[in-house]
């Protein structure tokens, strides 16, 4: 039997951190609802996937900034653009709630690959940042509804001013993966699939990690 990736994934996040997976997703943010006090992360552990040893690094380190503790999200561009690379991680539940297509920037792949083989935090490099962002308010833009993103680590600390940031976009499809092999690159940015974007926008609210791992 073939393991699907969120599953060895998700069985090593129960398993590493000793939790018990609840069995019905968490409600999604609503927006004007009261903010629920921070968790604290879970620890890492080395029979963890090293992405996700990353992120729930990255949470601790940058606790005071980081609001809402208890989802983050896991962008895994060690994987191919066709497969379900970014991950909702329910860290106080100890499971992936969700996972979804996701973008990478054409600097990161320049023979259009389907691999982010280079990273870049300049100005102008179309490609992906690695590390630690901070999700910020949503707004429309030319891709409609969008969040935008705040780098908090040395090698994304320009996201804000690239205007790298989470949006739909035609280019990523799961019909053009399995058709062509491969999904469409951004200019830096974390785009999704258009039937998609409304949910990953809702999940992954203001105040909250996403974490670029490669």
């Amino acid at each position: 039997m073939t393991l699907h990736r969120r599953q060895v994934l998700g069985a090593a996040l129960i398993a590493g951190a000793g939790l018990i997976a609840p069995t019905t997703l968490a409600s999604p943010v609503l927006r004007n609802s009261p903010s629920p006090p921070p968790l604290p992360a879970r620890p890492a552990r080395p029979d963890m996937p090293p992405a996700l040893q990353s992120a729930l690094a990255a949470l601790d380190r940058n606790s005071s900034r980081i609001v809402h503790r208890d989802r983050i999200a896991l962008a895994d561009y060690s994987q191919h653009s066709k497969e379900m690379r970014f991950m909702l991680v329910d860290v106080a539940g100890g499971r992936i709630e969700k996972s979804y297509l996701v973008s990478h920037g054409r600097g990161s792949d320049p023979a259009n690959s389907g691999f982010a083989r280079q990273f870049s935090n300049r100005p102008g490099s179309n490609a992906s940042s690695r590390g630690s962002f901070l999700t910020g308010e949503t707004y429309v833009g030319k891709h409609g509804r969008s969040r935008r993103l705040h780098g908090l680590d040395a090698e994304n600390d320009k996201a804000f001013a690239r205007a790298i940031v989470i949006h739909g976009a035609d280019y990523v499809d799961g019909e053009m993966a399995r058709r062509h092999g491969r999904i469409g690159r951004s200019l830096g940015c974390f785009a999704f699939e258009r039937g998609e974007i409304a949910d990953v926008l809702e999940r992954l609210g203001p105040g909250r990690l996403l974490f670029a791992a490669a």
